[in-house]
């Protein structure tokens, strides 16, 4: 009785089997049966920087794994089909489908671009990770877009930059008068209180700038990058911090059209691959600047800090600049400052495990290295 029972449950068992598998099949088939696509990327990057064109490179390629080269974007630096600070256009008319930059570049067109960048003393780049993904930042920005055609991607970050690359040493407030200094919009406004007198330019444009004179400094990303740029052959004084850029954001930027074009599948297989490369971005970073920053040295760089007293001017300024920017623009007023409470509780939090553990560390190391090595 018991093997006969066994067998007769058995066999409903594979009875429900036979049934269950043509469901599986059937589940697969939409899949067999999605479109081939094919999207250009436009980007902000040269080729040269194989940080910030390779976060491109990854998003397409691991687009195209994922669909079986179904779903294929064809990426392109910048210049090849617009400039690097026209990507936005280029997405919004739709000349391109989706492109990637960063996207304080379009502070001309309304400041409110920069808040999924990055802003003077805002988010460091896990702060910023956590507002956008947690925090409600993604939302607020995602409505802001809708106005310009356009879905936003986090799709990289740089970590903290450098306070850039200078022709002379800037010990004081007083020395930043009249300097012609390569930086973004809302930085440039703060440091235009001080006197700077700030410049635009795209990343490909600004050794040929720095060679000839006609600025006197300029800031990029960070060692790794800025060595691949020369910069450490035509200025010699590198600052930091880069307090314009704690965690600056960089995005892949979508026409809506497009974007509601495709199928449910490739939406979610592109916005996994930007999530990809926004991690993968500022992991390579990590990785590859510290020995940049010891081959810059070697080279005869001037490594400096920023004074406490430049840092205090530049921290009241940009304060004044996001005042004056919040009179005038509801939007970035609402964007603005729902990052700044969400900022100042991650820097709280920050301060207590973070800060401690990572101060300890710095001074643990030093002692270290000056300790004399047993015989």
């Amino acid at each position: 009785m018991q093997r006969r029972s066994f067998l007769k449950k058995a066999g409903l068992g594979l009875a429900a089997g036979a049934v269950a598998a043509p469901a599986v099949v059937n589940a697969q088939a939409p899949a067999a049966g999605l479109p081939t696509i094919s999207w250009r990327m436009a980007g902000s990057w040269p080729k040269s920087l194989d940080t910030l064109f390779g976060g491109m490179e990854q998003i397409a390629k691991r687009v195209s794994a994922a669909t079986g080269g179904k779903f294929t974007i064809k990426v392109f630096a910048a210049g090849e089909i617009v400039g690097g600070l026209q990507v936005l256009d280029a997405v919004q008319n739709g000349t391109v489908e989706c492109g990637h930059t960063a996207t304080y570049y379009y502070f001309g067109k309304d400041p409110t671009f920069a808040l999924s960048c990055a802003v003077p003393f805002g988010p460091n780049s896990r702060q910023q990770n956590a507002w956008m993904y947690h925090g409600g930042g993604l939302e607020l920005m995602r409505e802001f877009y809708k106005g310009y055609n356009v879905m936003q991607f986090p799709a990289g970050n740089t970590g903290c930059q450098m306070g850039g690359w200078f022709r002379k040493e800037i010990k004081t407030v007083a020395d930043l008068k009249g300097v012609k200094f390569r930086v973004s919009g809302y930085a440039g406004l703060a440091l235009g209180k001080l006197g700077v007198v700030p410049q635009q330019l795209a990343g490909g444009d600004v050794y040929p700038a720095l060679e000839k004179g006609t600025i006197d400094g300029a800031e990029w990303v960070g060692p790794y990058d800025d060595e691949k740029l020369g910069f450490y052959k035509v200025a010699k004084y590198y600052y930091y911090p880069g307090w314009w850029e704690g965690g600056p954001e960089l995005d892949l930027l979508v026409n809506i059209k497009s974007w509601e074009a495709l199928p449910k599948e490739y939406q979610a297989i592109l916005e996994a691959a930007c999530a990809e490369a926004n991690i993968s971005m500022l992991a390579k970073y990590d990785t590859l600047n510290p020995a940049a920053l010891k081959r810059l040295i070697g080279n005869g760089v001037q490594l400096r800090p920023f004074s406490n007293e430049i840092m205090a001017a530049c921290y009241k300024a940009a304060n004044e600049v996001a005042e004056e920017i919040s009179a005038k623009n509801a939007n970035f007023k609402k964007i603005y400052e729902a990052m700044v409470k969400f900022r100042n509780e991650q820097v709280q939090w920050f301060s207590i495990a973070e800060n401690r553990y990572d101060n300890f560390m710095v001074a643990a190391e030093r002692l270290t290295q000056r300790a004399p090595k047993k015989k």
